[in-house]
C-alpha cells in the first residue's frame, strides 16, 4: 500500500479487531471530526450564537465545502453546492435538466439504478404531468435506447449492487449527439473513482458524502451544474436560500446566480463541519492512485474468494476497469453469510435478493485486511457457520 495511504489510515477511527469493508455504504469516523464539531458548537454556535452566520461565515459553507468536493469529481470551481439529501438533489437535477429540452418527455434510466433515484423521478413525472414518462432499460441496453425522444439520461455511474461501471464519457457524448441532457449520480463514484465531470461534458451530477467521502450518517448531498448551464437551470424547489436576495424577504422567487440557485433550505452546519473535517484526509491524495489501488485490492479479493470459497458466484464485472470500488458475490444464503461475517469482525453488507458486497477504500484498507477477510469468509462458507437461526433474522437495515 502506498505511503500516502498508510498516512491516511491514521486519520480514521477503525475499531480494534474489525475489517471494515463497508465504506461503500458508510465511511468510518474521521478522527478530526469530533474536535471540528466541538469547535463549531462551542466557539461558534456557543459563543457567537446567531452572529456566527456572519462571523463564522456559515452562510458560504455549502459553497466552500462544495469546492473541496469539486476537486474530487473533476468539476470546475464554483460548480458544486452542498445541502439536503441525495434524493432531493436527484429531483432538483432531473427537473432542471428537463427544462433544457421542453419538447421531449422521456427520462431514460436503467434497472441497475438505485431505487430511490427511480422513485424520485416517478414522483417528478407525476408532478410534471403533460406526457412525461420514465423509461427504464437494462444497463447494457442504455446506449441503444438513447434517441431523439429522450429529454434526460439519468444514471448512477456505479451500480449499487454489482459495482458495474457505466462509461460516463461515451454515454454523455451519445446523449449530446441525440440532443438530450445528462444527470449522473456519483453516490458510489465520488472518492472511489477519478471522476471527470468537466472533461466528460456532464450536464448535471449529484452525490452523497457519507460513503467514500466519510461525511457521517445522513451527511449532506451535493449537486453539480455545468457552468454553461448554471444561469439557465430552473430550480423546481425554489427555497429561500436559492433566492437571489434571501434576506430581502421578497414575496416572489427570483433564482440566485449560478450554482447558488440550487440551494434550498438552511444548511446543516454541524453536518457540514463533520464533512469538512473528513475531506482533510483527501488533501494531497491523487484519485488516480486511489483507483489503481482499489482495483488491485478488488482483483485480489475476487481471485482469493473464487479459489477458496465454494458456492459464491461473482456478481460484479470480472475486469476491474469495468467496476467501481466494491465487489459483490451472490449466494442463496447471502444475508446469513454476511451476518456470520459481521459477528466475526468482517463488516460488509447485503442487498436483496442474494448479494453480499465488499467495499475497498484505500484511504484505510490494504492487502492485509483483504486477506484476513477472505480467510474468515472461507471459514464461514466451508464450515457452514452461517447456518444458524440468529443469522437469518432480518434486521431493519441490511
Amino acid at each position: 500500500m502506498p505511503t500516502d495511504f498508510i498516512r491516511t489510515r491514521t486519520l480514521f477511527h477503525l475499531p480494534e479487531g474489525v475489517v471494515y469493508l463497508d465504506g461503500n455504504s458508510l465511511g468510518p469516523l474521521p478522527l478530526a471530526a469530533q474536535a471540528r464539531v466541538a469547535g463549531v458548537m462551542m466557539r461558534e454556535w456557543g459563543e457567537q450564537l446567531i452572529r456566527a452566520w456572519n462571523s463564522a461565515d456559515w452562510m458560504t459553507m455549502p459553497r466552500r465545502v462544495g469546492d473541496r468536493i469539486a476537486r474530487l469529481i473533476g468539476a470546475e470551481p464554483g460548480s458544486v453546492v452542498m445541502g439536503d439529501t441525495l434524493s432531493i438533489k436527484v429531483f432538483q437535477a432531473v427537473a432542471a435538466a428537463t427544462g433544457f429540452v421542453p419538447e421531449r418527455k422521456v427520462i431514460l434510466s436503467d434497472d441497475g439504478n438505485f431505487p430511490s433515484d427511480l422513485y424520485m423521478v416517478q414522483g417528478l413525472v407525476k408532478a410534471l404531468g403533460n406526457g412525461f414518462v420514465l423509461k427504464v432499460v437494462a444497463p447494457d441496453e442504455v446506449e441503444a435506447a438513447i434517441d431523439d425522444s429522450v429529454a434526460v439520461l439519468m444514471l448512477t455511474e456505479v451500480d449499487y449492487r454489482t459495482g458495474r461501471l457505466h462509461d460516463m464519457r461515451t454515454l454523455t457524448a451519445k446523449a449530446h449527439a441525440a440532443g438530450c441532457m445528462t444527470v449522473w449520480d456519483l453516490a458510489h463514484s465520488a472518492g472511489a473513482l477519478a471522476v471527470e465531470l468537466a472533461r466528460a461534458g456532464a450536464d448535471f451530477a449529484i452525490g452523497c458524502t457519507y460513503k467514500y467521502l466519510n461525511g457521517g450518517p445522513g451527511a449532506p448531498a451535493f449537486i453539480y451544474v455545468a457552468p454553461r448551464h448554471a444561469e439557465r437551470a430552473t430550480p423546481i424547489l425554489s427555497g429561500w436560500l436559492g433566492h437571489e436576495a434571501p434576506f430581502a424577504f421578497e414575496p416572489v422567487y427570483r433564482p440566485g446566480r449560478g450554482i447558488e440557485r440550487m440551494r434550498v433550505g438552511t444548511p446543516p452546519i454541524l453536518a457540514l463541519a463533520v464533512l469538512d473535517a473528513a475531506l482533510d484526509a483527501w488533501d494531497g491524495v491523487d484519485l488516480q492512485d486511489i483507483r489503481r489501488v482499489s482495483m488491485a485490492l478488488g482483483d485480489r479479493f475476487v481471485n482469493e474468494v473464487e479459489a477458496r470459497c465454494p458456492g459464491l458466484v461473482l456478481a460484479s464485472p470480472r475486469q476491474a476497469a469495468l467496476r467501481g470500488s466494491h465487489v459483490s458475490f451472490r449466494h442463496p444464503e447471502g444475508y446469513a453469510i454476511m451476518q456470520a461475517l459481521v459477528a466475526r469482525g468482517v463488516i460488509g453488507d447485503f442487498r436483496a435478493p442474494d448479494v453480499i458486497r465488499f467495499g475497498f477504500a484505500p484511504l484505510y484498507i490494504g492487502d492485509a485486511e483483504v486477506l484476513r477477510a477472505v480467510a474468515i469468509l472461507e471459514d464461514v462458507v466451508k464450515k457452514r457457520l452461517w447456518d444458524e437461526d440468529v443469522y437469518r433474522k432480518k434486521a431493519s437495515v441490511t
